[in-house]
């Protein structure tokens, strides 16, 4: 992947954002969330007016269950200072920046995952309600910094406080830039990864001598590890639950398809650029991989889910966000980045980032805070890799104590390959882009469908989606 362009740095407040009337931003808004019907109150936003002072920040975030309470702890430490928090990472990158001993008042909101958050993400901007931070996954922001919903991060700043560029992957660092401005700050990187049993897994003859996942090197490895994994656990092989998911026949196509090297691009105005003859390839091998008898072709996320914790297959491919509920199973767990099979290594990705929602006149101060808060988040995300997400900020990674993490540090590598949704302002998580792909790829992996016909499907769907005017363009 190419390295991205040098990020100019643009004062906070500046861009595009300051030409967008209300009525552009809420036309872009319904649009955005697929004509939702009905938005809803934005409930629990706190206005930076009432604030008692420039370290009372308002926060947005989708965070709820197991992630809500880790997020939960890391704003507890950062809101002590960085010297009563501690930890490894907080404690270096104090010393390499200026993160200093004042803490934060916080006013956390915790909004439903899906496109209602990006609704009111988008409304709280055109209403003068924004909040000084917000999350947002990275494939996202390309429906929100063109448009001015966001505003930049000025990089000047976060450097005084100790993150920079070169803290980050090139891979996801080159998704949070428009025309070479930065406008979010990477999180986490949670990728779609593979599972296995380890004891499974030794018998079936996959692992290397360090006990990890053995390179495959090609789609007929692959195949031939479902074959062994069937035989060492007497049932299936790899699970895979993808029926009515709206993203998961995606996340594999599009981690086996950047694979073969070829582009899957999004121009406005269309036609999509698409290598035909590769996405046939791929799919056609999705198909002998999932044929229904070594490896199931038909099974729904939980029933993969179950499946494979109840110890009835070898592996299983998933989203890292499932470590914590595999680990609860009790099975000898290993984890591994999505084999490379084809050409290149590649694994498909989101990364929940922050992002600083557009308000037409930031207080400097405020804004400063936010750039310090983003910041000493970022030192506290060894907390947050023990749900199994993949710590953006490298320091973070080059620690002992996540180096310890098991099996989170066999697949952090995977950050380096990264892999996301084409940019374009109706793609990302949670969109009807991922929806419109996965119906087709269903339809074949089921066998109603021959992978010619998927493919010409998913074309005709997404020069359908490119057709529809960009409503900030």
């Amino acid at each position: 992947m190419s390295s991205p362009l040098p990020a100019r740095e643009v004062p906070a407040g500046s861009g595009p954002a300051r030409r967008l009337s209300r009525r552009r931003l809420v036309r872009h808004t319904m649009a955005g969330a697929g004509a939702l019907l009905a938005v809803g109150p934005l409930s629990g936003c706190a206005s930076p007016a009432n604030a008692s002072g420039a370290s009372a920040l308002s926060v947005w975030d989708l965070f709820q269950g197991g992630d809500g309470m880790l997020m939960d702890d890391m704003i507890d430490a950062v809101s002590k200072g960085a010297r009563e928090a501690g930890g490894g990472a907080g404690r270096a990158a104090e010393a390499k920046g200026a993160g200093g001993s004042k803490g934060f008042e916080v006013d956390r909101t915790i909004l439903d995952w899906g496109p209602s958050y990006y609704t009111k993400l988008a409304m709280s901007a055109a209403g003068g309600r924004a909040s000084d931070v917000a999350a947002m996954h990275l494939s996202r922001l390309a429906g929100y910094a063109p448009g001015g919903l966001v505003d930049a991060f000025d990089l000047d700043l976060l450097a005084e406080f100790g993150v920079s560029r070169k803290d980050f992957t090139p891979a996801v660092w080159a998704r949070t830039q428009h025309e070479g401005t930065v406008y979010a700050i990477p999180l986490d990187v949670h990728p779609f990864i593979v599972f296995y049993d380890k004891e499974a897994a030794d018998t079936a003859g996959l692992l290397d001598s360090s006990g990890q996942l053995a390179a495959m090197g090609s789609p007929e490895a692959l195949l031939d590890a479902g074959k062994a994994l069937a035989e060492a656990t007497g049932e299936s092989g790899i699970l895979f639950g993808h029926v009515t998911d709206t993203a998961q026949n995606w996340r594999l196509f599009a981690t086996l398809y950047a694979q073969t090297g070829a582009a899957f691009l999004l121009p406005e105005g269309g036609p999509v650029e698409i290598d035909v003859d590769a996405a046939v390839r791929v799919v056609t091998f999705m198909q002998q991989l999932f044929d229904g008898r070594t490896n199931p072709g038909n099974l729904d996320y939980n029933g993969a889910l179950a499946a494979f914790t109840s110890g009835r297959g070898g592996m299983a491919m998933l989203g890292e966000w499932e470590l914590p509920t595999l680990k609860k199973s009790g099975i000898p767990l290993g984890a591994a980045p999505f084999p490379q099979v084809f050409d290149k290594p590649a694994v498909y990705t989101d990364s929940h980032s922050f992002v600083l929602p557009h308000q037409d006149d930031p207080d400097p101060a405020r804004r400063r805070e936010a750039h310090r808060y983003v910041a000493e988040i970022l030192k506290q995300s060894l907390t947050w890799a023990t749900a199994g997400h993949i710590p953006a900020y490298q320091p973070v990674l080059a620690e002992p104590r996540y180096a310890a993490l098991d099996p989170q540090s066999s697949y952090a590598r995977a950050a380096e390959v990264a892999v996301l949704d084409p940019p374009n302002w109706f793609a990302g998580a949670g969109s009807n882009f991922q929806n419109r792909m996965c119906q087709p790829l269903q339809s074949a992996l089921l066998g109603n469908t021959s992978a010619q016909k998927a493919v010409r499907q998913m074309v005709r769907e997404a020069d359908a989606l490119l057709r529809q005017p960009n409503p900030v363009a």
